[in-house]
């Protein structure tokens, strides 16, 4: 493992949001629709169930803080998983794939590179979408305290798990599978209990949820918000599946890497 070919990924791709000003705006787009546009959304909703509560004389919890802790959590996912993936495009895009693959950088360099670059973006996104929640709806995510270190590393290694099987099918199916680098982590959305409890999904998918990672981090969000504390239990079990999705999704893209070497395929990728 060669630090400086590692660096050399990161810095080819701070490169081209240099001069690319539609990359940047994409990065601090839409988390800051997101969060403007759900966040207000969720402010109306609360301001209008409080009023009719209090008429009920009972008291509503705050769901505006579960809604944009979710809100700003699941985008550390997703800027995990379209790190690498859409990272992975762009090479493929410029015609680079070939030139990367037969220069001294090995496989586990390059992964490792994109996930740099995943950081970073993760990093951002984290940092705009925290500074506009306490701006405009006074929540501080530094609420949850010692748990979002555990909780951000969770969700990322989640996000590379699936932005490493996206990688796969691109360079199983070419161009074709693409629109996975946008849409297969939304598939993760339903049973990741991102704006509600697992409690409200049918039995069949709370058996489901179990299995996901995310599940566990967004459900200790809310424990969090609530009571102050976390159980470390369920984020133990998160962190095991995490490890075990991580792997699995690293021996899937080796395997379809060889089986694209073996072929010749990775230079027709993109025409």
């Amino acid at each position: 493992m060669n630090p400086r070919r590692v660096f050399a990924v990161l810095l080819r791709q701070i490169y081209l949001y240099r001069r690319s000003f539609t990359r940047i705006l994409d990065v601090f787009y839409w988390p800051t629709v997101d969060l403007l546009l759900w966040g207000f959304v969720t402010l109306y909703l609360e301001k209008a169930g409080t009023e009719m509560l209090e008429k009920a004389g009972t008291e509503m919890p705050h769901y505006v803080s579960f809604f944009l802790g979710g809100l700003i959590l699941w985008n550390i996912l997703l800027r995990a998983q379209q790190g690498i993936s859409v990272s992975f495009l762009e090479d493929i895009w410029a015609r680079n794939l070939l030139n990367l693959f037969v220069s001294p950088l090995t496989i586990s360099e390059y992964l490792l590179g994109l996930v740099l670059v995943s950081v970073v973006k993760v990093l951002i996104a984290f940092l705009v979408m925290g500074a506009l929640a306490a701006f405009f709806f006074d929540f501080h995510v530094l609420v949850l305290g010692g748990s979002l270190l555990p909780f951000v590393l969770n969700l990322c290694a989640l996000g590379w798990a699936i932005g490493l099987v996206t990688m796969a099918a691109i360079l199983r199916f070419g161009q074709e599978a693409e629109i996975l680098a946008w849409a297969l982590a939304f598939l993760f959305l339903p049973v990741s209990a991102v704006f509600y409890p697992v409690e409200v999904l049918p039995p069949f998918l709370q058996k489901l949820a179990t299995w996901v990672p995310s599940s566990y981090v967004f459900e200790g969000m809310r424990q969090v918000i609530l009571e102050g504390s976390l159980k470390l239990g369920p984020l133990l079990k998160a962190s095991l599946l995490n490890m075990a999705y991580l792997g699995g999704s690293y021996l899937i893209f080796l395997r379809v890497h060889h089986g694209a070497l073996l072929r010749g395929t990775i230079p027709k990728i993109g025409e």
